[in-house]
């Protein structure tokens, strides 16, 4: 049970801190600025629906395109965990790096923000979708695989709380608010990365030097 429960709250925690809502809020806010109410609540409702078939989609077939390009698990543990170290170093410092759109862009997202560039790829970017392969293949039974969907779809349904009540969040934590969590988020990243990083590169170095 204990392994189970630890499984989850790694899911859980490393796809909040990657998906990281609270960085993709702002931007949200700005491309819905001029929208109603309702269509900013179905607006984010989609957004949120759509990164989550993405992550189950990687996560499951996830193992057949590393067979096809001949990509083994630890490698991308590896490249995850210098992207997610690089992700986390960032959150450090307050940098929203997933948030350098300029207003040019964002106009051209106006018919479908939804999905572009909401969904993909600030919500579903590349540190999710590497982190959900990378937790698939290391789920070790149906229950982990279970466990690992549920907690995709709660960093989901909180991603779609947290935008829908986006401008109270906002005015309520203010900007010093908001730095503050983004640091200790990008900390945990961090760590994750790490991680990932020793995890992949030790049955490497072992293979190199034909240890058992």
């Amino acid at each position: 049970m204990n392994e189970y429960l630890s499984f989850l709250l790694l899911g859980f925690t490393s796809f909040f801190t990657l998906i990281n809502p609270l960085g993709v809020m702002p931007i949200y806010l700005t491309m819905t600025a001029d929208l109603d109410k309702e269509v900013k609540k179905t607006t984010a409702r989609k957004a949120t629906i759509v990164a989550f078939f993405m992550l189950i989609t990687f996560a499951l077939t996830g193992q057949l395109l590393f067979k096809f390009f001949g990509i083994t698990i630890d490698s991308l543990k590896v490249v995850g965990g210098v992207v997610f170290f690089l992700i986390g170093q960032d959150m450090l410092q307050a940098r929203l790096v997933k948030s350098k759109i300029s207003e040019k862009e964002i106009k051209s997202y106006t018919n479908d923000i939804s999905v572009t560039p909401l969904a993909i790829p600030m919500i579903c970017g590349p540190g999710a979708i590497t982190n959900a392969i990378i937790m698939m293949d290391s789920a070790t039974d149906l229950n982990m695989k279970i466990l690992l969907l549920v907690a995709v779809f709660l960093v989901c349904f909180i991603t779609y709380i947290i935008l829908v009540n986006s401008t109270k969040i906002y005015e309520w934590l203010g900007e010093t608010g908001n730095n503050i969590l983004m640091r200790i988020m990008g900390l945990i990243v961090m760590v994750i990365a790490v991680e990932f990083i020793v995890s992949g590169i030790t049955p490497i170095i072992r293979t190199i030097l034909k240890i058992n």
